[in-house]
């Protein structure tokens, strides 16, 4: 039988995810809001790497969560199962989690979510992996839903802006030094 929801608080289910070295790439509502997405979200998506004892990691802050399915029972996560199903959502005491193996647009999952993704300082230690506002938008592109194409207007901005300030903050380009003399005779390098 399910249990009824307890508030969103989604640090305590980051901080279990640290406390058991998870490793992971968060996704979804939550990531493109600490990119700066206007919108509200009661969850968090995960893609898990598949690394040998990382779903195991993955049970163990799951059950410290006292993480339960849809059908109340105990969430078992494995390779098998992410591969089956597009979507594992298991509700915790501090919300829910969606753990998705192999997220839209990106068919190797973690691996493919790693290459771009930020860790992010959120206070209390807390610096977990967050998607690129290109990946995420690639996501929402592949699902292909209304409420997703919605959200790709505000996640081009994001990336707009992201590089913006990459110009703004990036070092200047060193500069050539300029040749002068005719060539072939004393050239002198001045900068």
């Amino acid at each position: 039988m399910p249990r009824r929801r307890d508030p969103f608080d989604p640090r305590a289910i980051l901080a279990a995810l640290e406390r058991h070295y998870v490793d992971y790439v968060m996704i979804g509502g939550l990531a493109r809001v600490l990119h700066g997405t206007d919108e509200i979200t009661d969850g968090v998506d995960i893609c898990p790497s598949f690394k040998a004892g990382n779903l195991d990691r993955l049970g163990a802050a799951l059950s410290e969560l006292g993480a339960y399915r849809p059908d109340g029972e105990q969430p078992v996560i494995s390779e098998e199962r992410l591969g089956t199903d597009r979507i594992v959502l298991v509700t915790t005491s501090a919300g829910v989690i969606n753990i998705v193996g192999s997220p839209a647009g990106s068919p190797n999952g973690f691996v493919d979510l790693r290459r771009s993704a930020t860790k992010e300082h959120l206070g209390h230690g807390l610096r977990p992996l967050i998607a690129s506002t290109g990946d995420l938008a690639r996501t929402a592109a592949a699902l292909g839903r209304d409420e997703d194409l919605a959200r790709l207007p505000e996640l081009r901005r994001i990336m707009e802006l992201e590089v913006d300030r990459e110009q703004t903050l990036a070092p200047p380009a060193a500069s050539k030094p300029a040749v002068t003399g005719r060539p072939g005779r004393g050239r002198r390098v001045t900068r």
